[in-house]
């Protein structure tokens, strides 16, 4: 890997996934809202700031997301469910990545083994959900999944040697995940972006479309 492109690099994980990058010696071009002022739930935000990238990039990763957006928390129960809410998470967490996707094909190669891939999570596996809640950021994400597989479908045609994955870091210690981590382990964000490294280094073609957990195992739909 020569080229990467980080989305979200300045959250706690995107910045430590160009850290672990340009460790390793990988010309690595980060760009994020807080930063360089890309909006990824703005077309025209993310046109103009990739429309200025000259690319091609082996690796496309989008770090963005949140759990809380404009105060409102992770759904308890179905009577906290809010349309504006669930807009705001299908917005930042489905088409935000996709965004980047749409603008950012024409950075990555044809000629050559590329990986494009967004941050997803656990809990917007269909299969994996046996505790209920978190309505819309488990459907952001469910949603998110779906287009990244349909995405690999079409992209296969053209980008023969793309693997297009969803990725689940884990639990992370970041801002993020601050109020909700309770009883769960986590892990430092530079250890998670070395174990999200660990898993993109593996990739095949032959994975494009999959989903994948922070240790390379595939996740349930």
């Amino acid at each position: 890997m020569e080229n990467a492109l980080v989305i979200g690099s300045s959250g706690g994980i995107g910045a430590a996934l160009v850290a672990g990058l340009k460790g390793r010696g990988v010309a690595t071009t980060a760009l994020s809202r807080r930063e360089h002022g890309l909006d990824v739930t703005d077309e025209a935000s993310v046109s103009q700031h990739l429309e200025a990238l000259e690319g091609p990039f082996d690796l496309i990763l989008v770090a963005t997301g949140a759990l809380e957006i404009g105060g409102a928390a992770p759904e308890k129960t179905l009577k906290a469910l809010d349309p504006q809410a669930y807009l705001a998470q299908a917005a930042l967490n489905t088409l935000g990545p996709m965004l980047v996707l749409k603008h950012g094909l024409r950075l990555l190669p044809r000629d050559r083994p590329a990986t494009f891939a967004a941050l997803s999570a656990r809990v917007g596996s269909i299969g994996d959900n046996a505790l209920g809640g978190w309505y819309s950021y488990r459907s952001a994400k469910a949603a998110l999944n779906q287009m990244l597989r349909t995405a690999s479908v079409e992209l296969a045609r053209s980008h023969r040697q793309l693997a297009c994955v969803a990725l689940h870091p884990g639990t992370v210690a970041t801002p993020f995940t601050e109020a909700y981590l309770g009883r769960h382990p986590a892990v430092p964000p530079a250890e998670a972006a070395q174990n999200l490294l660990r898993v993109i280094d593996g990739l095949t073609p032959a994975q494009t479309g999959q989903f994948f957990d922070w240790q390379g195992k595939a996740v349930p739909w």
